[in-house]
């Protein structure tokens, strides 16, 4: 028997993926950076696919998307954990929701960066 009684092997690990899905279509619906986030990404996509990146350019930019995303998502877990403790205003509370929040900020500010550094000398190219 696996922890808190589950058993091990493929039905329990299939499961989770069922529950991962899960987790990803409630962000979906109730977080609005989510969408943005997954916005943001089919935009760089296709501009990828405009200005013909490389595959090593793909692949960082597909790290960064999917980084980006899911650190939204442990933001969102971390938002979530906070609001089931409790109601009330606790400084501690609200420093963890806003050092989540602010690591979503950095890798954003991140993110962008890599995309100028990708996108802006091709842009450059393209409109000349």
């Amino acid at each position: 028997m696996g922890y808190k009684g589950h058993k091990p092997g493929l039905k329990r690990f299939l499961k989770s993926f069922v529950f991962a899905v899960q987790g990803v279509n409630n962000a979906w619906k109730h977080e609005m950076n989510i969408r943005f986030h997954v916005l943001v990404a089919i935009l760089i996509s296709f501009l990828g696919l405009i200005l013909r990146v490389t595959t090593t350019e793909w692949l960082i930019l597909l790290l960064t998307i999917f980084a980006m995303i899911s650190l939204e998502l442990v933001n969102t877990a971390i938002e979530r954990t906070v609001d089931l403790v409790t109601d009330d205003f606790k400084p501690l509370a609200k420093q963890a929701k806003d050092v989540a929040a602010g690591a979503v900020l950095i890798f954003s500010i991140g993110s962008i960066i890599i995309g100028v550094i990708i996108f802006l000398p091709k842009i450059i190219r393209f409109l000349n």
